[in-house]
């Protein structure tokens, strides 16, 4: 082999492998847990309080309670950001109220505006996930939703209801393939979907991102995993919160 071939053959090996090494030192992402006994930070970020949330007692431990319009926490992460698949998880306890309360909310920050979200009776173009509820008298039923450049899917299943005033766990998951619910594990419904990977951004605890649609009930602990768990690798409430202990 000729000098010129030799120093370019080994200058795509060298970069090649500069390249590997560079990708293997990358981190891989890993699940975290949001637990919700504090106001000043959660997750490891740091929060924003408006109204007053209140910490309370449950059996599972403390939570965070919610009274309708002001009460709301902010917290500067997406945790899902950049994620091809992922689990998306939440124990929360739905105490009536409006009819539609979106009451947590993961968007990407818009590089054009600087905002995760824009102001009440706009279209709203950012990337973003919701855990939002309906209630129907003294039921309520489950919308998980995802919006992004290349999709826009609720998942609300309207004859799937549940009782007020009790704890669940709710999940969302996405397998690079099917986006799912579930309510205590059961699986509520699935769709197809082209999701590709929100940018980094904020969330909001309590109310949509905008400051609409607050939340009457309160939320325990969240999870966020990096791949599609199955039902049997959910959280699982505590016995004492699956007798319907306030």
């Amino acid at each position: 082999m000729k000098a010129p071939m030799m120093k370019f053959v080994s200058s795509v090996f060298l970069a090649f492998s500069l390249f590997a090494a560079g990708a293997a030192a990358q981190p891989a992402p890993k699940q975290s847990v949001w637990t919700f006994d504090r106001l000043d930070r959660i997750g490891g970020y740091p929060a924003t309080v408006e109204g007053q949330p209140k910490l309370i007692d449950t059996p599972g431990g403390k939570a965070l309670e919610f009274h309708g319009a002001p009460d709301a926490v902010f917290v500067e992460n997406h945790p899902l950001a950049g994620w091809s698949s992922f689990t998306f998880e939440a124990v929360f306890r739905p105490d009536g109220g409006p009819e539609q309360q979106r009451w947590f909310h993961l968007a990407s920050i818009d590089p054009k505006t600087g905002l995760a979200a824009l102001p009440t009776g706009t279209s709203d173009p950012n990337a973003r996930f919701t855990f939002e509820i309906r209630v129907a008298g003294d039921q309520w039923y489950l919308d998980a939703f995802t919006h992004g450049d290349t999709y826009n899917q609720g998942l609300m299943f309207k004859e799937k209801l549940h009782p007020l005033g009790k704890w669940y766990t709710v999940a969302q998951t996405y397998d690079g393939k099917t986006y799912r619910s579930y309510v205590n594990g059961v699986l509520e419904g699935e769709i197809a979907l082209a999701y590709t990977p929100q940018a980094p951004g904020r969330a909001s605890i309590g109310t949509r991102m905008n400051r609409v649609d607050y939340f009457h009930g309160a939320v325990l602990e969240a999870r966020f995993t990096p791949r599609a768990l199955a039902p049997e690798q959910f959280l699982q409430l505590p016995p004492a919160m699956r007798s319907g202990a306030p």
